[in-house]
C-alpha cells in the first residue's frame, strides 16, 4: 500500500514538473511614445526652418536658388558651363567652406577651416552631411552658397560656444579640384 501511494506521489510530482517553463513579465513596459513624440518635434522643427527659409528666398531677388533632392537649397556664385565633371564616389576633391547663420554672421570662417582634401562617400572627415551632399553638384573652379536646415547641419548639437541647437546655416564652398579616381 505504502509503494502504491508513493509511486502516485511520484507520478503526479513528474506531470506537475513537466509544465513549460513561462517566460518572465517585464517589470516595466515601454509604450513608444518618446520615440512619436520625437519624431513629430523634429517635423514641427523642420516645417519651421523650411517656412522660414523660404521667406528668406523669397526676399533675395538677386539670386536664383535650387531646391535639392537631399532638402537644401543653393545658388550659383560662379558657375562653369563648360565642364561636365562632377564628383563621384571614390574621387579626392579640394575644397574651401564657411559656414554661416542665415543673417551672415560668420561662424567658421573658411580661414578657420583651411583647404579641405575629401574622398567622396569614402572618407570620416568630420563635415556635415549637407557639405557631403553639396559637393556632389558641383564642377571644379565652381562656388555655390548653400542653405542647410539644422538637420543638414550642426542639428541638435550645434557648435559649442558658436552655434546653438537646431540652427539652419548656409556655407559657401569653392571646389577646388578633382582628382577622379580609377
Amino acid at each position: 500500500m505504502l509503494y502504491k501511494l508513493l509511486y502516485t506521489v511520484l507520478f503526479f510530482a513528474t506531470v506537475i514538473s513537466c509544465k513549460s517553463p513561462e517566460a518572465r513579465r517585464p517589470v516595466q513596459s515601454a509604450s513608444g511614445t518618446f520615440i512619436k513624440e520625437s519624431a513629430e518635434r523634429n517635423k514641427k522643427i523642420y516645417d519651421e526652418e523650411k517656412s522660414f527659409i523660404e521667406k528668406l528666398m523669397a526676399n533675395d531677388s538677386t539670386n536664383d536658388y535650387i531646391s535639392s533632392e537631399q532638402g537644401f537649397w543653393y545658388y550659383y556664385n560662379s558657375r562653369d558651363t563648360s565642364s561636365t565633371e562632377m564628383p563621384d564616389m571614390g574621387d579626392v576633391v579640394k575644397f574651401t567652406y564657411n559656414i554661416k547663420d542665415l543673417n551672415g554672421n560668420v561662424i567658421l570662417s573658411e580661414k578657420e577651416n583651411g583647404l579641405q582634401q575629401y574622398k567622396v562617400d569614402q572618407s570620416n572627415q568630420d563635415l556635415i552631411s549637407g557639405v557631403r551632399e553639396g559637393i556632389k553638384l558641383m564642377k571644379e573652379g565652381e562656388t555655390v552658397t548653400f542653405l542647410f536646415p539644422s538637420y543638414k547641419a550642426f542639428g541638435y548639437y550645434g557648435i559649442e560656444q558658436k552655434l546653438g541647437t537646431n540652427i539652419p546655416v548656409q556655407s559657401t564652398i569653392t571646389l577646388h579640384s578633382i582628382e577622379q579616381s580609377n
